[in-house]
């Protein structure tokens, strides 16, 4: 048996239709097998904070081993995890193909899915996983519904932290009145046929972020991808089922994985490429669908022909070459590499797509953010989470960058928030962007 492992990383598929996935003692011998590796190597100590979490709860054991740890202690270690990848892409050296077969984060989805097959899964968790209910329920409510969540109306969020348990001072996304989808229907775009690569097509999966909270980033991406001669269409057939995945609904993250890829498998044979415009949404598409649905050939199809937006500028930029136009923005950028986007394992895209414009002044931070989707918002995490992306906001803040930049952009968000709590005044002048954005503005988009 070999100590660590030197072959590149690869994943079982998820096995979440076999009865013994949910058996709950075959789940715990799992878990003591993986936490009595972990205990053993201790490597991933500086990521989230299920690792810490862990290795105190043994080291304050009778043994200081895990066998005099009770299986019910192991829930606040699962709890912390925010499925980020990065233990099993960046630092444990015995993911398969290693014969320790070790798949920490799949092994608490597990936990959960079985949490959530018994019942135990939390009823404001599994509410804020609908995004796309919400997003429609607070479109015609847009101003009231963003007045009553930021962070300086005390009423309104001390009592969602009291009745909901959502933290206070945690940022939440803005509503938008009118989706993406809409936006883009009104203002259609002239394409640039000098550009070297008109010609190609492209389909923009919106997300539920992006269509419902943020739009400017699909507007960014249209804008670019039009002056580089590329025709697009926008979709959103519907949430790629990463909120429910965060809670352990394996069948509604499949049942959301079939309506999407149906709808973006008729782009592709019309030889459209797929871009989904938030890491996140792109991780699912390409890795943990086919993981959870390894027999749907159309979902296989879909893997294959999908593109983080960033990865997409980068494919055409170097196969056919960047439109005539980029000048100076004139300020530093801050580029943060998302976790979801570095867990696609290709590379610093959008560090790359920010080194496109001329001059540009660029400080890569790679740490994790912390945010972890709507786990950073709630009471007892959101202070964790601040905690795990302070080594990130700090690397931001001494950048003095004006532009903190992120392929995800409740992380760039999160990150404003860590920079103040360093210093108070450290946002001031700060705005937090999408890579795609920055290279709309230096097109003058």
């Amino acid at each position: 048996m070999r100590e660590g492992s030197l072959d590149a990383p690869t994943r079982h598929i998820i096995d979440w239709n076999n009865p013994e996935f949910y058996d709950e003692q075959k789940l715990d011998d799992e878990l003591r097998r993986v936490f009595d590796i972990c205990h053993g190597c201790r490597r991933c100590f500086n990521l989230c904070d299920s690792f810490p979490r862990l290795f105190d709860l043994i080291d304050a054991s009778e043994t200081e081993e895990l066998d005099s740890v009770a299986s019910e202690d192991f829930k606040p270690v699962v709890d912390a995890c925010t499925l980020c990848d990065m233990c099993f892409m960046t630092k444990c050296p015995y993911v398969p193909p290693h014969e320790f077969n070790l798949d920490f984060p799949h092994l608490m989805l597990r936990y959960r899915a079985v949490e959530k097959k018994n019942g135990k899964d939390k009823f404001v968790s599994r509410e804020l996983s609908k995004t796309d209910r919400n997003g429609k329920l607070a479109a015609p409510v847009a101003p009231l519904a963003n007045w009553a969540t930021k962070t300086s109306n005390g009423m309104t969020r001390g009592i969602m932290e009291a009745t909901l348990g959502i933290d206070k001072n945690a940022a939440l996304p803005k509503y938008q009145s009118k989706t993406l989808v809409a936006r883009a229907k009104e203002s259609p775009l002239e394409i640039n046929k000098d550009a070297p690569a008109y010609g190609r097509k492209a389909v923009i999966y919106a997300t539920c972020f992006g269509n419902y909270n943020n739009p400017a980033t699909g507007e960014a991406t249209r804008k670019v991808l039009a002056k580089n001669g590329i025709e697009t269409e926008v979709v959103y057939p519907g949430c790629c089922g990463m909120p429910q995945m965060e809670q352990g609904d394996l069948a509604g993250v499949v049942e959301n994985a079939k309506k999407v890829s149906a709808e973006l498998s008729s782009w592709i044979d019309k030889g459209y490429d797929v871009i989904a415009l938030v890491s996140s949404c792109a991780l699912m598409l390409k890795f943990e669908w086919p993981l959870l649905a390894p027999d749907d050939a159309i979902i296989e199809k879909l893997s294959k022909a999908t593109f983080d937006v960033a990865e997409y500028v980068m494919e055409f930029a170097k196969k056919e070459g960047m439109a005539e136009g980029m000048q100076p923005i004139g300020d530093s950028m801050a580029m943060h590499l998302a976790c979801h986007a570095r867990a696609q394992n290709m590379g610093a895209k959008g560090a790359e797509v920010l080194r496109l414009i001329p001059e540009a002044k660029i400080t890569v931070v790679e740490r994790c953010s912390g945010h972890g989707g709507s786990w950073g918002i709630m009471k007892g995490n959101y202070e964790t989470a601040l905690k795990v992306g302070k080594p990130a906001a700090r690397t931001a803040l001494k950048s003095n960058a004006k532009y903190i930049a992120s392929e995800c952009p409740l992380a760039a968000e999160h990150l404003m928030q860590g920079i103040e709590t360093l210093e108070t005044e450290g946002t001031d002048g700060k705005t937090a962007l999408h890579p795609i954005e920055l290279l709309a503005k230096s097109y003058g988009l």
